[in-house]
């Protein structure tokens, strides 16, 4: 029996293929198994290649796996582009409809199953996903009865038959394949997990639920790939809380709305990808101005323009830090893991809220769409801040004065009311003001306003803002990483120390203000550092160099191609620069 399989899926987008990875991975989370997702998928709704990839294991994992075991083709065009990734003495499960065939050189068992052939005979077509899955589940070995449990799930809306109908086609795929293959496959045979079922789920899911638990009660946004899952969950799971979401026009509104909503003190987020936050920028500075509380998601993907809209990149970085003009004081944090994704909103809108200013979550595309098992969320620990929110009764102001809600304090940070209150009126502009919000072009003012907005972060830290996985004393190598980079760079780490090369890992959560005081200790202890990124200019890299130095032992391991690193490509790299 194995501890670990992978298994894909492949056909035209729009036929079938999301679902029945969702039903395949539904069953395999019900009996307990650990899961990581990566979905390959084109910019348009229908047609273009598509694929999933699903990696079980009965222990955690956070990585893509470099092979494959099964492959599930629904045209030869999946095979032809997939194929290579299987391991000798795979498995491909393919439409008997177009007489599919495997590419030369390729060592793997084709089996050949009327999967469209049988779907029409129960009536339709579009039950071809479910023969499809069916036969390779059979393959595995694995309980049929938990299959079908995941199939009434998703069906079960429809009605009884539909559901009878799906569980026929799921069936008669099964023994099909099985007729074929003399039974399941002993070498595919997968050791039973621990019954457990885990949360399994993409980061956008963990990020709108963290909103929720944070106190968030609207959402301002305009649909963008890949952020636009975030809007989904909340349009269904925000009015539960007496919350809701308003889809704008453009980003532009989005984000005005967003801070319109939190001076008037309702909790508001906006979320969205690298060409819609280029939009935001004035008005993130608005909000740096203003001190007004801000959150904001970005979820990094190829760019610039529309660039790859639906593959991987890490390039939003400079854009995230400097791409405001002129000064103003924020943060930007990015979390690693579906768990952080959820308790990193939790901390952004309490800082946003403590400190008066616009908070970045920046998320990369992997992160936010691959679906995968984590840990339960400990709602317990949740604690709410407002910061210098002024809640109780103001006293009276002097006359012709105004509330001072710029007023200059001892941390930076001023006293905050909300619209209305007695004794709270005050001026709110987007130029420079004196402490009751007066426009004021006074020099001294302008110096001590600008003092006061920058200094009030300069020591603001997020929990664990520089991430340490593995501490090696002078390593040969240290990797430095940010994003859904982690699990993929453990998995190389294993490797290399089998050939003696020592590594530390860490993961930069703090983009800005950057963590230098904790991040350098690390640099100075390794022997090289090695920065790896989804990006092709190295931000990440030339960000430590700003900040810290060690230009000299900085080397950059770049992927730009839109797709995430593999382990083996980790290995590589960091075995060609021992």
């Amino acid at each position: 029996m194995i501890s670990q399989l992978s298994w894909k899926i492949g056909g035209q987008q729009g036929e079938g293929v999301e679902s029945t990875d969702r039903i395949f991975s539904t069953a395999l989370n019900r009996l307990g198994y650990y899961l990581y997702g990566y979905r390959h998928f084109s910019s348009r709704i229908k047609g273009g290649h598509t694929n999933n990839k699903i990696r079980i294991s009965t222990k955690p994992i956070r990585a893509i796996s470099d092979d494959l075991d099964i492959l599930v083709a629904f045209d030869q065009e999946s095979i032809d582009l997939n194929a290579g990734e299987l391991r000798p003495g795979g498995v491909v499960v393919a439409d008997a409809k177009f007489s599919p065939t495997l590419p030369e050189g390729i060592q793997a068992r084709l089996f050949a199953v009327p999967i469209t052939a049988i779907a029409e005979e129960l009536g339709t077509s579009l039950m071809k996903n479910m023969v499809a899955s069916g036969a390779s589940w059979a393959l595995l070995g694995l309980p049929i009865e938990v299959f079908n449990k995941a199939v009434e799930e998703e069906f079960g809306r429809k009605g009884p038959a539909i559901v009878e109908k799906n569980i026929e086609a799921v069936r008669r795929g099964s023994e099909f394949v099985l007729e074929q293959a003399g039974g399941p496959l002993e070498e595919f045979k997968l050791e039973p997990a621990d019954g457990v079922q885990k949360l399994f789920m993409i980061g956008n899911e963990a990020m709108a639920l963290g909103s929720i638990a944070a106190g968030c009660r609207l959402m301002s946004a305009y649909p963008i790939t890949p952020a636009s899952e975030i809007m989904e969950y909340l349009i269904k799971k925000l009015p539960k809380f007496g919350g809701t979401v308003v889809q704008t026009e453009d980003e532009i509104a989005a984000v005005t709305m967003a801070i319109g909503a939190n001076y008037g003190g309702v909790r508001t987020m906006t979320a969205s990808a690298g060409p819609g936050l280029a939009l935001m920028m004035e008005a993130i500075g608005l909000s740096g101005m203003t001190e007004t509380p801000l959150v904001i998601i970005d979820t990094q993907r190829g760019g610039p323009s529309t660039g790859l809209p639906t593959k991987q990149e890490q390039s939003d970085i400079n854009a995230l830090i400097y791409g405001t003009h002129g000064e103003i004081p924020k943060l930007v944090i990015a979390p690693s893991t579906i768990e952080e994704c959820f308790y990193d909103m939790i901390e952004a809108f309490n800082l946003a809220e403590q400190y008066q200013i616009p908070v970045i979550v920046a998320t990369d595309l992997q992160l936010s769409l691959g679906k995968q098992s984590c840990d339960m969320l400990d709602y317990d620990s949740i604690k709410i801040n407002r910061g210098k929110l002024i809640e109780g009764e103001l006293p009276p102001l002097e006359e012709h004065r105004m509330f001072k809600r710029y007023e200059f304090t001892e941390d930076g940070v001023s006293p905050r009311v909300l619209p209305g209150m007695k004794y709270g009126i005050h001026h709110v502009t987007g130029v420079e003001h004196d402490q009751e919000g007066r426009p004021s072009e006074n020099a001294l003012n302008r110096e001590k306003m600008m003092d006061k907005r920058l200094g009030k972060i300069k020591s603001l830290r997020i929990t664990n803002a520089v991430k340490v996985h593995a501490e090696e004393p002078a390593a040969d190598i240290l990797i430095v990483a940010m994003g859904s980079t982690g699990g993929t760079i453990e998995e190389a780490r294993e490797r290399l120390s089998k050939d003696g090369v020592k590594t530390g890992h860490v993961t930069v959560r703090q983009m800005f203000p950057f963590p230098s005081e904790q991040l350098e200790p690390h640099l100075k202890s390794a022997k090289k550092v090695v920065v790896l990124e989804n990006n092709a200019t190295g931000q990440l890299a030339n960000l430590i160099k700003q900040n810290i130095g060690y230009h000299d032992k900085i080397e950059n391991v770049l992927k730009y191609d839109g797709t995430p690193f593999l382990p083996s490509e980790v290995y590589k790299a960091c075995k060609e620069l021992n």
